[in-house]
């Protein structure tokens, strides 16, 4: 997928004045995954829900300690299973060792469950470009396949359509006559992936983890898709990053109560399915061939530095739910696969702050995003820690650096200061006009574009106000210290 983070503002009041997308995403966060998550949380304990998120941080904490040694036993288990596991350094690379097996086995047809690798990677153009249809599955990334839009939301991935939207796809694309309901529409779409089930040559799937102990890839859906895809073609390739593998089954079962309640709010998921190797003799289904491609594209760089911790990620999507940012511009505007905070640590991490200069400051540093990750990642702490490596190698604007510099040289002259916010406050009550409301702000035309700028209703500095407070009764009473000595 082509990145285009570099042009988050744009895309975001793009965002921003669409209409029918902001009413696409009122929706979504009126019936969304946050209540259902809290709701999940509740049942299962606040207090063990939390113990639990410390044990999970802590599992994967200990599996990318010791990373290198975790992929050769799951190497070693997966082969001694009859898999076939192949690593690919970059995205390029990957997708050419998926184009050999696909030319080494005939395949005209592949068929796709949900892989966030994949989309990193460019998979479905690079099967097209050499003479492969690739067919979505997830009825969502189905959907955005008819639509020609990458996804914007990593569980819900076409969240920012509407029903009507989908009808019109469906019409065009299936031929046959519009249904306006969602019960017939998801029959129909059924109806025509069921054919693509049955006639493909190949299975391409995404891994939800890794398990070494066992050689195991685990992928865990609410869509029966996910199954055909990895049972009925010939072939099956899991295409997942190598900072998905975990120890044990015991840390997988601990994984799987933080990633469901997190990301849909279910106890568990409709379906949780691990696959271990190639179809035995004794087996009636499951594929003839087996094969891993486990890919690093930049993973590694983030082993050992100051990022390590955004690899923990079990891509839940709750730091995007409880976003603010995301919430009001959705997930097209981050321009790479990977939207909401888990995307603007990502995103900078794998392709280049340059890349991305706009995304560690799309976010308000409010701290929702940790509060909700079952892995306990700092996301804000990681946005501060790319936002400093952006100053530290020159990568603001001139105009944000002077003002930087400008309001710390005021700043460390306190009379200069008080005098400077005191014209300032006084200015603002000016322009908010009767309804205290401004419409354009000096210097801040980038805020003004999109919403009103509140003014101070009093006219008034902070500091005068502090200094204008009653003051509090001076405590005359004794106070008693009491040892621990006594008795």
């Amino acid at each position: 997928m082509q990145i285009q983070s570099m042009h988050f503002k744009a895309r975001s009041s793009v965002a921003l004045a669409d209409a029918t997308l902001q009413a696409n995403l009122r929706k979504f966060q009126s019936t969304g995954f946050t209540a259902l998550r809290a709701k999940a949380v509740a049942e299962f304990g606040p207090e063990l829900f939390e113990a639990l998120r410390g044990e999970g941080a802590a599992i994967r904490d200990r599996s990318l300690a010791h990373l290198d040694a975790w992929l050769e036993r799951f190497e070693a288990e997966a082969v001694r299973r009859g898999a076939t596991v192949l690593f690919a350094e970059t995205r390029a690379e990957a997708c050419e060792l998926l184009i050999d097996i696909c030319r080494r086995h005939g395949v005209r047809k592949a068929i796709k469950s949900k892989s966030m690798l994949s989309e990193e990677a460019g998979v479905n153009e690079a099967l097209a470009a050499n003479g492969i249809t690739p067919i979505e599955t997830d009825l969502g990334e189905y959907i955005l396949q008819l639509a020609g839009e990458p996804p914007s939301h990593i569980i819900a991935p076409a969240l920012h359509k509407s029903k009507e939207e989908v009808a019109v796809l469906f019409e065009a694309h299936h031929h046959a006559p519009r249904k306006d309901d969602i019960p017939r529409m998801t029959r129909e779409a059924r109806e025509v992936l069921r054919e693509h089930f049955l006639s493909a040559d190949l299975g391409i799937s995404g891994g939800n983890f890794l398990i070494a102990e066992t050689g195991s890839g685990v992928i865990v859906t609410n869509e029966g898709n996910g199954r055909m895809v990895t049972t009925l073609p010939r072939v099956h390739v899991c295409i997942t990053g190598i900072e998905k593998v975990l120890p044990t089954l015991e840390d997988f079962s601990t994984l799987l109560r933080l990633l469901t309640r997190s990301a849909t709010g279910q106890s568990i998921s409709n379906y949780v399915s691990l696959f271990t190797g190639p179809r035995g003799r004794q087996d009636r289904d499951g594929p003839e061939h087996m094969v891993f491609i486990l890919v690093d594209a930049g993973r590694t760089s983030l082993v050992g530095g100051d990022m390590q911790e955004m690899l923990r990620c079990i891509r839940c999507g709750a730091c995007m739910n409880h976003c603010p940012v995301y919430r009001a511009v959705g997930g097209h505007s981050y321009g790479w696969v990977y939207p909401g905070p888990m995307g603007a640590v990502l995103t900078p991490s794998y392709m280049g702050l340059a890349n991305a200069l706009d995304l560690p400051h799309a976010a308000t540093l409010c701290g929702a995003c940790s509060v909700a990750c079952p892995v306990k990642i700092p996301l804000p702490e990681l946005l501060r820690k790319l936002r400093e490596k952006q100053v530290d190698r020159g990568l603001r604007p001139r105009s944000e650096r002077a003002a930087i510099r400008l309001w710390s040289w005021t700043a460390r002259r306190p009379r200069l200061y008080a005098l400077a916010t005191a014209i300032a406050v006084r200015l603002l009550r000016i322009l908010g006009g009767r309804d205290g409301m401004i419409s354009m702000l000096p210097f801040g035309g980038e805020w003004t574009r999109g919403r009103f700028f509140p003014a101070p209703k009093s006219g008034r500095t902070f500091r005068s106000l502090y200094a204008s407070r009653p003051k509090p009764a001076r405590n005359r009473g004794q106070t008693t210290v009491f040892s621990s000595k006594q008795q």
